[in-house]
């Protein structure tokens, strides 16, 4: 697996990542002995680079994360994130970013992960309630303490990567960004690339959409997140389910799946990018590990990029968008 240098900050990892999100919740039944050995063949396969966060669960998919390393710490780079006010009654209770809360839970994901260090700590939502100066500066403390490593947001728009930036140094900035997700293009690629900060795209294909095989949503457990996916909604399925002919076409003509193509793509798209499909399954694993060593035609890409734009429904319903800081 090749390496990739996620901006200027000398945080080196493998340019694919795993999101373990998936092992733990929003899509079918959780497989544990499954998921732990899924993490093990990724270190086998050179893939270092493993995405958590306190809400994923909640505080399930880290423990299973620091199961799975343990005696392997050293070989793994591991990011989670923060930022969610999670209760009993409430796992997803609202922003909470303060920095009281936020050196709190950072000493919590340190025990439930089982080390002594994080290597990526994302604030996971900005928080609108509080200056993201004072969340960043809470969170280059825990720099200093030798507890975390790297700073990251997830989904922050330009003018709070620059504000927390002028704090500390953020190496990343995690967000969605695929073939059939585009937002970043026009305002947010540009300004990381100005920063030096690297970018982490999540749900790199598109919930499954982009293999090809996405089922519909009412033949979906009741827990996977694909029933309320907008994009996933009565006539959006059917209209992008003709998108995504397009990927499975460029596939076909290769000989390989469209899942691979679809980050093959998303490869392409800069060396500062490392996208972390999501699986709990060591098949679909190994399938997104020779994405790598794909290399598209400007021919191929073109065709992909007719995609974009064109793509039936939001990506989140209203309560979800709301906190897409842009």
């Amino acid at each position: 697996m090749q390496l990739r240098k996620l901006g200027t900050q000398n945080l080196t990892v493998s340019a694919l990542g795993l999101g373990c999100m998936g092992m733990s919740q929003s899509y079918g039944t959780p497989d544990d002995a499954e998921s732990v050995a899924t993490i093990h063949r990724a270190l086998e396969l050179g893939l270092n680079f493993f995405d958590t966060a306190e809400v994923y669960g909640p505080f399930k998919n880290e423990e299973l994360l620091g199961r799975a390393l343990k005696g392997r710490r050293d070989r793994a780079v591991i990011a989670t994130k923060f930022g969610f006010s999670i209760s009993a009654s409430n796992p997803l209770g609202g922003l909470d970013s303060r920095p009281q809360h936020v050196l709190q839970v950072a000493d919590q994901c340190l025990k439930r992960l089982d080390t002594d260090y994080i290597d990526l700590f994302y604030q996971h939502r900005v928080d609108p309630a509080v200056p993201i100066e004072d969340t960043v500066g809470a969170m280059s403390r825990l720099v200093e303490q030798g507890k975390v490593r790297f700073l990251g947001l997830s989904e922050a728009g330009t003018k709070t990567l620059r504000r927390a930036h002028a704090v500390h140094p953020i190496a990343a900035l995690q967000s969605e960004y695929s073939l059939w997700e585009r937002n970043l293009e026009a305002d947010v690629l540009p300004t990381l690339r100005e920063l030096g900060i690297g970018l982490v795209p999540y749900s790199p294909l598109g919930r499954g959409f982009l293999t090809g095989k996405a089922p519909r949503p009412e033949a979906t457990p009741d827990n996977d997140y694909r029933r309320r996916d907008p994009r996933f909604a009565g006539e959006s399925y059917d209209r992008n389910m003709r998108l995504v002919d397009i990927v499975t076409s460029v596939a076909r003509d290769r000989r390989v799946e469209p899942s691979q193509v679809a980050l093959a793509w998303l490869l392409q798209q800069g060396e500062d990018v490392v996208p972390i499909p999501g699986t709990k399954r060591r098949t679909y694993l190994e399938e997104n590990v020779a994405a790598a060593s794909i290399t598209l035609t400007r021919n191929e890409l073109d065709q992909l990029d007719s995609i974009g734009g064109n793509v039936a429904g939001p990506r989140y319903g209203e309560a979800m968008s709301k906190m897409i800081d842009r």
